[in-house]
């Protein structure tokens, strides 16, 4: 294989944190070479275990007293499984998930969609392929094994959207004991489905006691936070997952898998998916925190020893924590797969696609609200910036900026007006004035508790309450205590953008209440502390992504010199360029002024 030829010129470099997934996992019907067998019910014999491997601490010792080295690029039954497909002289595809931009000649680029032939998977990063005429390294994560590798490739461009082939294609074709080819496609994807969420039990089974029952044991290494910061709430999503994939058996045919149902199940567990946002924004901590501590050489070698204690594969923790990410990410994809081979005749097709649906809304949520999260940083650095302030902190209440801009303020009485800056977040609008020298300075001035506010367009003309003529006007009205807030807007257009700004606080104010959404106090807290330590320092706080500055300066020597960015992470936004704080602050709102 052209690869290997490179692979023996060039020996590999580990790599202790490899962003991949065991991408393998996801194959069906595939002899698994895995030393340790997959046990679907998550039972392990204790016994044996120790017996064979030896007690921690035995363990521990052997690794310290060897030069071993964290996490083998490769490593793992299912890359040496592709392989030996591929050397029988099987074709073994992959279908691209995300576009792949060519970063040079011996990269292949590709669109999303786009069927890959895979020639080499000995790396489990990086894999070799070919599209047509065309040859090249390309990302192991960007890309699926195609569940159907039986699929006819001069049938593939035949499919059309929503799942129906074209007359001329094999679609009548009888496939098996009375299947046709689309029901042994649905068979093929149900069995995948059901694989992988086994598979997915068992992983995050050797994590909970693998590594986190073993990290407690070691409270001369570990702390509380540590652990919380490593694994998240990893074990919340496994006990949910265990009762997720009951559910699936239930509805799984054995017989006839193609008749099976399960889009109920995935419409159950929509809301109980959600638990996923919080593994997802704490990820990027977790990669950090083990970055750090994996720089001692205890803390390398008793990872390995609980990763050979529990018989699990040869991958690092790292990519075991990052299976959850891509898991969440994955059920749009197998779910669309699934309605493509569903007819619309079948009794699933209509659950089918409603879950399809739902779990592009989870995935989006959870987008939303790492997006959200990535904003409170901006938001505390913003209230450092601003003079004078009083009362409690913004995140106390606050988590997104809605609108922001000056607005004429009529207070009583006589009717004193007042130019001021205004800042809309959720739950309170708060009300500064510019410094007459330094136009760019803000002193805190008061603030308004929206949550008892009703929102009144006034005409132009004369108002009645405060007895002068108004153009561009609205009114803050509190319900409890008849206050009036009168203001006024320079043109007509700004009138409107602030009364849209207003519905769209109050939406924002339910989602947050029917979701559930809120930020924890040590995220509030390490907000502002960060922010305190930027405004002292007299430096402005660049935003930026520790988290993909450390992806992307992993390298391999034989491959590509650059680590694409991993997009099955594909929960943040792109990262912006540093800017100053208006800059910052004004990319937060969702209108231009």
């Amino acid at each position: 294989i052209m690869s290997a030829v490179a692979f023996d010129i060039l020996p590999l470099k580990l790599h202790p944190f490899s962003q991949s997934t065991p991408t393998g996992l996801d194959c069906v019907g595939w002899k698994r070479r895995i030393s340790s067998p997959v046990i679907t019910d998550g039972a392990l014999d204790k016994t044996a275990l120790t017996d064979d491997v030896g007690s921690e601490e035995d363990l521990y010792e052997d690794f310290r007293s060897s030069n071993h080295r964290y996490g083998h690029p490769g490593g793992g039954g299912e890359q040496l499984a592709i392989n030996e497909l591929i050397s029988d002289g099987s074709v073994v595809y992959a279908e691209a998930l995300w576009d792949h931009v060519t970063m040079d000649d011996q990269e292949l680029g590709f669109k999303a969609g786009d069927v890959i032939e895979v020639m080499d998977a000995t790396n489990k990063e990086w894999w070799w392929g070919r599209i047509l005429d065309s040859e090249g390294w390309f990302p192991a994560s960007f890309v699926r094994l195609r569940v159907n590798q039986d699929e006819p490739m001069e049938d593939y461009p035949l499919k059309v959207e929503g799942g129906k082939e074209d007359d001329s294609s094999s679609g009548s074709r009888r496939f098996g004991m009375g299947q046709t080819t689309k029901d042994q496609m649905r068979t093929n994807v149900i069995n995948e489905i059901i694989s992988t969420e086994r598979d997915y039990i068992k992983h995050l089974k050797d994590i909970c006691e693998g590594y986190i029952k073993q990290c407690r044991k070691r409270a001369d290494m570990f702390t509380e936070e540590q652990l919380k910061t490593i694994f998240g709430n990893i074990e919340d999503i496994y006990r949910c997952q265990k009762k997720f994939v009951k559910a699936l058996e239930k509805k799984f045919n054995k017989d006839h898998p193609h008749l099976s149902e399960v889009g109920s199940c995935f419409l159950e567990y929509q809301t109980e998916f959600q638990i996923y946002s919080e593994y997802c924004n704490n990820h990027p901590n977790a990669c950090m925190e083990l970055s750090r501590l994996t720089k001692v050489s205890k803390y390398v070698y008793f990872f390995e020893a609980c990763r050979l204690l529990q018989k699990m594969i040869d991958i690092s923790l790292d990519g075991f924590l990052l299976t959850p990410v891509q898991k969440i990410c994955k059920y749009p994809l197998q779910l669309a797969e699934l309605l493509k081979y569903t007819n619309p005749q079948h009794r699933d097709f209509k659950d089918v696609e409603a879950a399809l649906n739902a779990m592009k809304n989870v995935a989006r949520l959870i987008n939303e609200r790492k997006r959200r999260l990535e904003n409170i940083d901006k938001i505390a650095q913003w209230q450092s910036s601003i003079e004078d302030w009083e009362g409690e902190d913004v995140l106390v209440r606050s988590s997104e900026l809605i609108y922001s801009g000056e607005l004429t303020k009529i207070s009583h009485p006589q009717a004193k007006s007042q130019q001021r800056m205004f800042f809309l977040f959720d739950h309170q609008l708060v009300c500064c004035k510019k410094d007459l020298l330094r136009r760019d300075i803000l002193y805190y001035k008061s603030r308004i508790n929206m949550d008892d506010m009703e929102i009144l367009d006034v005409e132009d003309g004369k108002d009645k309450d405060f007895n002068i003529s108004v153009k561009n006007a609205f009114k803050l009205h509190c319900r409890d205590t008849e206050e009036v807030h009168l203001f006024c807007a320079k043109k007509p257009e700004q009138k409107q953008r602030w009364l849209k700004a207003f519905e769209n606080e109050r939406r924002q104010v339910q989602l947050d209440q029917e979701t559930g959404f809120s930020i924890t106090e040590v995220q509030k807290k390490q907000a502002m502390l960060n922010a305190s330590k930027q405004h002292h320092s007299g430096k402005p706080k660049a935003v930026t992504r520790p988290y993909y500055d450390f992806l992307m300066r992993q390298k391999h020597p034989t491959l590509p010199t650059t680590l694409p960015q991993q997009q099955v992470f594909m929960l943040a936004e792109p990262k912006r360029k540093p800017s100053n704080f208006w800059q910052n602050i004004s990319r937060l709102t969702p209108f231009r002024k």
